[in-house]
């Protein structure tokens, strides 16, 4: 089992993840001794539906000071009710995992109005995977605990993007329309690391414009897709104000596209970009490493983009992927044109090169494993 950098609170907390991300696995690991309750257990589950009280009196027979962990808590909303009695009136500790926020939300159950802290799991990270971590791997298959120790890496991977569609759509009633929800998982793992066009996108997957938008709500609800908001300096600046969109893991996004085998050089770009956003939205968040997370284009300059802008306080910090080994004149375009935005600190370049380069006008090229490394450090700005 490999070594997770998430600090969990002392105190009850939710532990949201997709499936797969090793939630279940670190909870066991870190609390053996607590009473785990599985939702996915279809006996449980067909029990509490039966009679919810159930939940209360087998809760109340553990030991005050045994932890109550509930995997998979959204498929029944309405035990938060009783959750939510029992720290009060019991001062239990509980932790509930769940795939999705979705169930919880749009049936308007208070996330125990801050009774219980949030924490998110993301796929295996290379400080996590140590000397096991590959990148050219990880383009490849990903990096989900339950894909890098299969022994059939591929065919796991395609078994999840079934489970997925099974699982958490079909059996959660999420969609009504499983065909065109099937039909549009391809067409948006395209766009993955792009602003989606949703004309584009409803066009191709053969559903309305409204439809594509929902689904794309239920990739970011259930934790397999998320966006990236544009960072706008001002407000009457011309720049994108689009987000763009990112699957959760490189081998997610090539088995819903039916790829396999070595990475291609036409999707090494995204991909890599996509494996960077990954890290400084995982180490960001475990180690509160800085506020916000946005990308940066101005109108004006076609094809003029910085992949990422991380603020902390008023300070920013330009950092752009390339999947290569020798950085050009042309791959600093965008890092230079960012220097006009108030409050630029530093601007790196993540490349797959060995050497750390300085590249003038107070930019540098970093390879990817000694970013990583920095991150994982929490050493940052990185500089």
């Amino acid at each position: 089992m490999y070594r997770r950098a998430i600090r969990l609170p002392s105190q009850s907390f939710f532990l949201f993840g997709a499936r797969g991300t090793g939630k279940t696995t670190l909870l066991k690991d870190k609390f053996h001794e607590a009473h785990f309750i599985d939702l996915l257990n279809e006996q449980k589950y067909q029990s509490y539906l039966a009679d919810i009280d159930l939940f209360r009196r087998e809760v109340e027979a553990r030991p005050l000071r045994q932890k109550i962990v509930v995997d998979e808590v959204q498929r029944i909303p309405a035990l938060l009710n009783f959750v939510h009695d029992l720290i009060e009136r019991q001062k239990r500790q509980f932790i509930l995992t769940g795939s999705s926020a979705r169930k919880l939300r749009s049936r308007g159950v208070n996330l125990l109005a801050g009774r219980a802290l949030e924490r998110h799991l993301y796929p295996l990270l290379p400080s996590e995977m140590s000397g096991d971590f590959d990148l050219s791997r990880a383009l490849s298959i990903g990096t989900l605990p339950i894909v890098v120790s299969s022994p059939s890496p591929q065919e796991t991977l395609e078994a999840y993007t079934l489970t997925y569609l099974k699982e958490e759509i079909k059996a959660e009633a999420i969609v009504k329309n499983l065909a065109g929800f099937a039909r549009f998982l391809p067409v948006a793992a395209l766009f993955h690391g792009q602003v989606i066009n949703i004309s584009n996108v409803a066009s191709e997957s053969g559903v309305s414009r409204t439809t594509v938008q929902g689904f794309l709500e239920i990739l970011v609800d259930t934790l397999v897709g998320s966006f990236l908001p544009a960072y706008v300096s001002r407000p009457k600046i011309r720049e994108v104000r689009h987000p763009k969109f990112y699957l959760f893991d490189p081998g997610v996004v090539r088995a819903i596209k039916k790829q396999s085998g070595p990475v291609d050089d036409d999707e090494k770009g995204f991909l890599f970009e996509g494996f960077v956003y990954h890290c400084l939205r995982a180490y960001g968040e475990y180690g509160k490493l800085f506020d916000d997370l946005n990308f940066w284009s101005p109108l004006d300059v076609k094809s003029l983009e910085v992949d990422f802008i991380a603020r902390r306080n008023r300070e920013l910090f330009a950092i752009e992927a390339k999947a290569k080994k020798r950085i050009k004149s042309d791959d600093l375009k965008g890092l230079k044109a960012a220097t006009q935005l108030k409050g630029m600190k530093s601007k790196v370049i993540v490349y797959l090169g060995d050497e750390r380069q300085s590249l003038g006008d107070g930019m540098l090229a970093l390879p990817f494993r000694e970013f990583v490394d920095r991150l994982s450090a929490g050493q940052f700005p990185i500089d």
